[in-house]
């Protein structure tokens, strides 16, 4: 049969007006299907005489929200797989590694009943670079632009390293004079903002934003994405691979925002002093992003320097850091031994906290009743490999808890361990995550977790001497700096006292981080962010076999964890390394893993496609496969095969 074109070009074509089609293709709007096989005849797609097709081009605007909740209008390629859009459009900002971000659809807030596009208040800029020129010629064919090898320039503003974006962008308005402006971090103008904002008041609402996320291995028009819809950019996926403050400037101050907003809007839990401390580092950062390049024009690459010297040991990787230089004696594996406070709180015959002689060899702690009797038989015995760890530390009131869930064969084993001081709590818990792992202290990365643990704490300490306090002034602005919770504790008090309440505890704790520079200091916020119980933990909502109410599934970079969905207690927990496989029933969307030594997992999920669920897991994996040593291109049919599910 043959097929009447006229009714699927658009109107009004002058066929004597020359015009470029190259970017056009057809599409199936019936079965949300590209045509892109232009080898392929009609009949071989099955299109009949009756289909509507529609020639439209295939790259169209979006609007992006970025993680520092900016808006762009950008051009991508609406029939690429997402996982491709993405990568070119982190081409575009210059952000390595676009396998850890994605696009999210914007939570709605069910308490308003009407949809406001707040977003429409945002002005957004338009790029007008590559994307809106796409082809052979275009930037994503010239990888010296985008490689970790690149020479880095620094920015005379405010220090920090930058990659050559001039040449990205051209006369876009994003360079108007500074092709920085995406690593440049743009203070809160004001409380009102974040009042406007979606806050989730419950894991469920945590886990209802997780439904959004877009499949990657399909197309935005295949997911009835429209022209010019909003679409979140976000890291997807919190495993942050050679994070490298040279090349990554605009990356490191993305992942700075998206830390900021999930703090301020409560998406993560932190305490009292932690928040003060994430206050005091946004004060800082906030302060050196807008100081005036005069400031910075005579001794940025002194600067710089120093930078590099101070975090030379800070890069944030999979396993939490870079070698050491002190490798030590590889023949002997370190041991911990001191006298522990130990608590069973699920134990009747344990009421309290008991002391005992705790020993931590390779990745077991042992209990003894003495220090004499470590040599006999332990009380108590606990192998770490697989377990939770998590920490419990209140700096003022000098408490240093370790929480351990064991995983055994019928659930999780609950321990608690109280540490005496601020150096043994870093040394045990430093011990307890690589013992998590499966790994000793004799791993190179055990003492720069130690000291990154000891740096954490030092950082909400509250400064003993306020004569050295600099005086309240109105730019600190804690309504800006601080999560509404905070606020409401104070609720009974006048508004004015409690602004210079939480301003004199914000620029107390501003003494520990003041010698910071701005790179620094995001990274040290990261690292923060990276140090909270929560971190990483994407929930969903499922239905466990055997089990009878709906529960969370929590999937992070090497584990999956059952949790209550009331309170967020972990149940059990699974380690990826103990994968054999996973498998997925399209049909009853449920999940299935299955696992060397133990039985296997079954789950339904609620409310979403379990496909963004084997994603996760899927794409997890994927990462945990690179290697520094590989060139920076990806193996996308790789990633397609552990997600898809059907490649």
């Amino acid at each position: 049969f043959t097929l009447n074109f006229v009714g699927i070009l658009p109107r009004g074509i002058d066929n004597d007006v020359k015009k470029d089609w190259s970017d056009h293709a057809l599409w199936w709007e019936k079965k949300k299907t590209w045509l892109l096989k232009t080898h392929w005849t009609l009949d071989k797609y099955g299109i009949q005489a009756d289909a509507r097709l529609l020639f439209t081009p295939q790259h169209k605007l979006l609007r992006l929200q970025l993680p520092n909740m900016k808006h762009m209008r950008v051009k991508v390629n609406f029939s690429d797989r997402v996982f491709k859009a993405v990568s070119d459009i982190c081409k575009t900002f210059n952000i390595r590694h676009p396998e850890e971000l994605s696009l999210l659809r914007k939570p709605r807030d069910p308490k308003k009943k009407k949809k406001k596009l707040e977003e429409a208040e945002e002005e957004a800029l338009e790029l007008e670079g590559p994307l809106l020129t796409p082809g052979s010629g275009s930037i994503y064919s010239s990888p010296g632009l985008y490689s970790k090898t690149m020479t880095p320039t620094y920015d005379s503003r405010d220090g920090s390293p930058l990659s050559p974006t001039t040449a990205w962008f051209g006369d876009s308005p994003l360079s108007e004079g500074n092709p920085s402006i995406l690593a440049v971090s743009q203070p809160i103008s004001s409380p009102d903002i974040l009042v406007k904002m979606y806050k989730p008041q419950s894991l469920l609402d945590k886990a209802k934003i997780n439904q959004g996320w877009l499949d990657s291995s399909r197309s935005l028009m295949e997911q009835d994405v429209k022209e010019n819809e909003v679409l979140l950019l976000r890291f997807k996926y919190h495993s942050f691979f050679d994070l490298n403050p040279k090349y990554d400037a605009i990356r490191v101050n993305q992942l700075y925002e998206q830390a900021k907003w999930a703090i301020l809007l409560e998406e993560i839990e932190c305490t009292e002093e932690e928040m003060m401390m994430f206050a005091a580092l946004q004060y800082h950062i906030n302060k050196l992003s807008i100081m005036s390049s005069d400031n910075h024009m005579n001794n940025s690459e002194k600067e710089v320097d120093e930078v590099d010297a101070a975090l030379s040991d800070l890069e944030i990787t999979l396993e939490g850091g870079k070698t050491s230089n002190t490798m030590g004696d590889i023949t002997s594996i370190p041991e911990l031994a001191d006298y522990m406070k130990v608590f069973k709180p699920k134990k009747l015959t344990l009421k309290g906290y008991k002391q005992y002689w705790c020993t931590f060899k390779d990745i077991t702690i042992s209990c003894y009743k003495s220090r004499e009797e470590a040599h006999g038989t332990p009380a108590h015995q606990m192998n770490l490999r697989g377990c939770e760890v998590t920490p419990d530390v209140n700096i003022s009131g000098q408490k240093f808890n370790i929480k351990l869930l064991i995983p055994v064969a019928d659930g999780m084993n609950e321990i608690w361990l109280r540490c005496d001081a601020e150096k043994q709590y870093a040394q045990w818990m430093a011990a307890c995550r690589l013992a998590s792992k499966g790994k000793t202290m004799a791993d190179s990365s055990y003492n720069l977790e130690v000291q990154n643990i000891l740096s954490f704490l030092k950082m909400q300490h509250m400064n003993p001497d306020p004569q050295i306090i600099e005086p309240i002034t109105t730019d600190i602005n804690p309504e800006c700096l601080v999560s509404p919770r905070y606020l409401k504790k104070y609720k009974n008090k006048q508004p004015g006292f409690v602004r210079d309440l939480i301003s004199a505890r914000i620029l107390e704790a501003h003494q520990n981080v003041a010698q910071m520079s701005l790179i620094e200091a995001k990274m040290r916020f990261i690292q923060a962010w990276q140090s909270l119980p929560e971190f990483g933990i994407t929930h969903f909502l499922a239905k466990f076999q055997g089990g009878k109410k709906d529960e969370l599934i929590g999937i992070t970079y090497n584990r999956l964890i059952r949790m209550d969905a009331s309170t967020g207690d972990a149940i059990k927990t699974w380690r990826f390394s103990n994968m054999k496989q996973w498998n997925v029933n399209w049909e009853i969307k449920m999940v299935t893993v299955e696992f060397a030594d133990e039985p296997s997992l079954a789950f339904i999920c609620a409310e979403v496609d379990c496909k963004v669920v084997h994603e996760f897991i899927g794409g997890y994996i994927f990462l945990s496969t690179r290697a520094k040593d590989q060139n920076e291109s990806l193996d996308e049919e790789m990633f397609y095969k552990l997600t898809s599910g059907w490649v």
